[in-house]
């Protein structure tokens, strides 16, 4: 009952109020409508306006049989920000899920690689291939500048600025940042855009993409993954890796060498200094190193 057409307009308020990604809106609007086909199933007919804790209890039960806690946790998160939306909107005054906890995830480090994992995958590129040279130029962003794999796809040319030393990132939220950026990146990023970009056949409107498919088009993320996946399985890294794993190495690599959690913050984009927190977790023995350098009473 309705709820096409308030999911519908709060997808539009995610993407013009909040400024949302388009995955991002997808990843809410799914939530929602498993909520919908819970409802469709049981044959409840009632709108998000009128909709009690009750049934909500009932979907929530019957998603726990099927999720692991923290995918049941993101589901009562989205579901939340919905209801709060129609709150905001003055279409409801309570929000039905205001009782209803979350359940307890812990905090998941993220994995990592060391850095002669990372030279090992990159030395594992087939540079005699058409795709060789690009591959590694955005293995070596990927991990170089710390990106998220959204934010290595639509890099566009204009967003480097080499003599400066920075290329600028659209992230979340078309939020943008200034990430600097090594020689050795920006040599690699080069190679690839004299050779093996020069003779791609681009298709109008991605003019000023960086990375290309062969088809001259913008890098699906699915892509970013095979490639990453495949190289691991040259390299028989038995390790489950993914585009952010080098997003963590890069965060972790520099706070082990004495790099402070602010800066690092700025350059990952994190908007609260605890999601960046969460790298102080992943080496006890670095820990140890700035209490033995730091404290008086050493």
């Amino acid at each position: 009952m309705d709820w096409k057409k308030y999911i519908k307009k709060y997808q539009s308020y995610l993407r013009i109020e909040r400024g949302l990604s388009k995955n991002t809106l997808e990843n809410y609007s799914y939530d929602i409508e498993r909520l919908c086909l819970f409802l469709n199933q049981n044959e409840i007919e009632i709108s998000p306006i009128a909709i009690k804790e009750e049934t909500l209890q009932q979907f929530i039960y019957s998603v726990s049989k099927e999720v692991n806690p923290r995918s049941q946790a993101r589901i009562i998160s989205g579901l939340k920000s919905f209801f709060d939306y129609l709150i905001f909107e003055d279409l409801r005054v309570d929000n039905p899920l205001e009782l209803i906890d979350s359940p307890k995830t812990g905090r998941k480090l993220p994995d990592t690689l060391t850095v002669e994992e990372i030279d090992t995958l990159i030395e594992a590129i087939n540079l005699n291939s058409n795709e060789g040279e690009r591959n590694r130029a955005m293995l070596e962003t990927l991990y170089g500048c710390g990106l998220r794999v959204s934010e290595l796809i639509t890099l566009k040319n204009s967003d480097l600025f080499f003599e400066e030393g920075f290329i600028k990132i659209t992230g979340k939220g078309n939020k943008q940042r200034f990430v600097p950026i090594s020689e050795i990146t920006q040599n690699y990023i080069q190679m690839y855009r004299e050779t093996s970009r020069n003779h791609v056949t681009i298709q109008k409107g991605f003019e000023d993409t960086l990375f290309l498919n062969r088809r001259g088009r913008q890098l699906t993320r699915a892509m970013i993954f095979t490639i990453i996946k495949n190289l691991a399985v040259v390299v028989n890294l038995n390790k489950t890796i993914s585009p952010h794993t080098f997003r963590h190495s890069f965060a972790t690599h520099l706070l082990e060498n004495g790099a402070d959690l602010r800066s690092i913050q700025l350059m990952l984009g994190h908007e609260s200094i605890t999601t960046t927190e969460i790298y102080v977790h992943l080496d006890r023995r670095f820990l140890k190193e700035v209490m033995n350098t730091y404290h008086p009473r050493k």
